[in-house]
């Protein structure tokens, strides 16, 4: 049984037939009869004709990718390489024309950025920005920001023949801006004398978002004020020349101040003074540094209102009665009626603390402390009160050791008011009478190591110028020593003789 035919391969059999049958046709009509040579419209330009040509139609043609047209000294990229080749090359022959971009394309910068256009433009797209911002970016105007998006008509305009439009475009802000400056508003730049320098406030990401930098001025901004708006200050539009003093901001902070600043005398240009930028109340006033009077010891811890209460800051007198006069007035011992003057308080006192005063007795008074003076509280000599015009006679505090001495000092005729001649402040007892330098030598000279007690010589205890030298000398018999005398003039004997003619003890 015959199997029936495929329908597909029936197909594939009618349309193989279909396109033998010409070509027979035409190989027959080609030997049957030569046909005359045709001469290439391309001249001397020699390349497989399938490269641009195929079976389907002579025309249009289309250059293939087996056609290499870089070796010819320009490559086919981007654009170019669906281009119809008559866009470039104005004949059939296609003799290799110049490669320079201006052959094809019409300069509209006017040879101002020279004859290289791939320095900006790329094959792809003859207005492909990419390499054109690359480009800017080597010029004295690198493009950031908003800029790089900007077209570049936005700030090279179209100028008249003979002008220049790219390479003589102005760098400053205002080149482009100055409508926008003029315009401000809020606040008024003109009015304000903002200078046209835009870049000192505003950034190139976005024009409104302009951020002034006061550091710049002659004024930065420091503490509180880096947080008060524009309008704090120069919400009455001034902007140019307006004055830095705190007063033409903060007038009213002045005028209710407490204490009261004008009558205290603190003057308006010199607020910085006290004042600081971070907090305007809490002030700290360098009272050692603004005024004559250092405050030291318990004075520093005082509150201003301990000495100023009555409101005077000014003149405010330093004297130390204008605040301790009640001290003085009820100090013991009475100053005034002491001598105490209260404008020398500071002889005695400190600022550290008021009692427990140190008098210096040697250099404020006639009366050096000495010796055991020095340890002697005020009250031994001054427990009458008595302090100015107070006697510095031994006697005045002595008396009673001068009555009870032994020997008796009145009856030995020591006067009460030579007491220094034997005694000391070291020490009232063991006092050394000077008896070589005013009378008879008995510390130095043949009579030393001859006595051991005042009485040796002078035994009436109720006089001490009565003396004997007879109780002592080997010749003290009257017989004996009258003859020892017999050729001496105005002898007699008894010791007061004696002291006469031997005044140093020497026979």
């Amino acid at each position: 049984m015959a199997t029936a035919p495929d329908p597909r391969r029936m197909r594939a059999l009618l349309t193989s037939l279909m396109v033998a049958l010409p070509l027979l046709a035409f190989a027959w009509r080609t030997s049957a009869a030569p046909q005359p040579q045709v001469q290439s419209p391309h001249g001397s330009f020699k390349e497989a004709c399938v490269d641009c040509h195929d079976a389907n139609g002579w025309r249009p043609a289309r250059v293939t990718a087996r056609f290499d047209h870089g070796k010819y000294g320009f490559p086919l990229a981007g654009a170019h390489a669906t281009g119809n080749c008559l866009s470039c090359h104005r004949t059939l022959e296609f003799k290799q024309p110049n490669t320079l971009c201006a052959n094809c394309h019409t300069d509209p910068h006017r040879g101002e950025m020279g004859t290289d256009c791939a320095h900006c433009h790329g094959s792809r797209s003859f207005v492909d920005r990419g390499p054109m911002v690359r480009a800017h970016q080597q010029t004295r105007f690198p493009l950031t920001g908003s800029h790089a998006s900007v077209d570049c008509e936005g700030c090279h305009k179209p100028a008249a023949q003979g002008q220049m439009q790219f390479v003589n475009t102005s760098l400053q802000c205002s080149g482009c801006h100055m409508p926008q400056y003029q315009s401000a508003k809020s606040p008024d730049h003109v009015a304000g004398g903002f200078p046209t320098d835009c870049v000192a406030c505003h950034g190139q990401l976005a024009w409104n978002t302009a951020k002034f930098n006061h550091d710049n001025t002659a004024f930065p901004l420091t503490g509180a004020h880096t947080q008060a708006t524009c309008n704090s200050c120069h919400g009455d539009g001034v902007y140019k020349g307006k004055s830095t003093a705190c007063m033409s901001c903060h007038t009213d902070k002045y005028n209710t101040a407490t204490p009261a600043h004008g009558p205290a005398g603190f003057t308006p240009q010199n607020c910085a003074n006290c004042h600081t930028t971070t907090q305007w109340s809490g002030v700290v006033f360098d009272h050692n540094r603004m005024t004559s009077f250092a405050l030291t010891g318990a004075h520093a811890a005082r509150v201003c209102s301990d000495c100023h209460s009555d409101g005077v800051y000014v003149g405010k007198s330093t004297a130390c009665a204008s605040c301790h006069q009640s001290t003085y007035d009820t100090a013991t011992p009475p100053h005034a009626a002491s001598g105490f003057p209260a404008a020398i308080c500071a002889t005695c006192h400190n600022t550290t603390q008021w009692a427990g005063a140190t008098f210096d007795h040697n250099t404020l008074t006639t009366f050096p402390l000495t010796g055991a003076h020095v340890q002697a509280a005020c009250t031994s000599c001054h427990g009458d009160n008595v302090f100015k015009g107070k006697s510095t006679a031994c006697m005045d505090c002595h008396m009673d050791k001068y009555n009870s001495a032994v020997p008796s000092h009145a009856a030995a005729h020591f006067p009460a008011a030579n007491c220094a001649t034997c005694h000391t402040t070291t020490q009232w007892a063991g006092a050394t009478f000077a008896h070589d330098a005013s009378w008879f030598p008995i510390y130095s000279g043949t009579h030393v190591g001859r006595w051991s007690m005042c009485s040796d010589c002078h035994q009436v205890a109720t006089d001490f110028s009565s003396f004997t030298c007879l109780s002592c000398h080997p010749h003290s018999d009257k017989v004996t020593t009258d003859g020892h005398h017999s050729q001496v003039r105005n002898y007699s004997y008894d010791s007061a003789a004696c002291y006469r003619c031997h005044p140093t003890g020497r026979n």
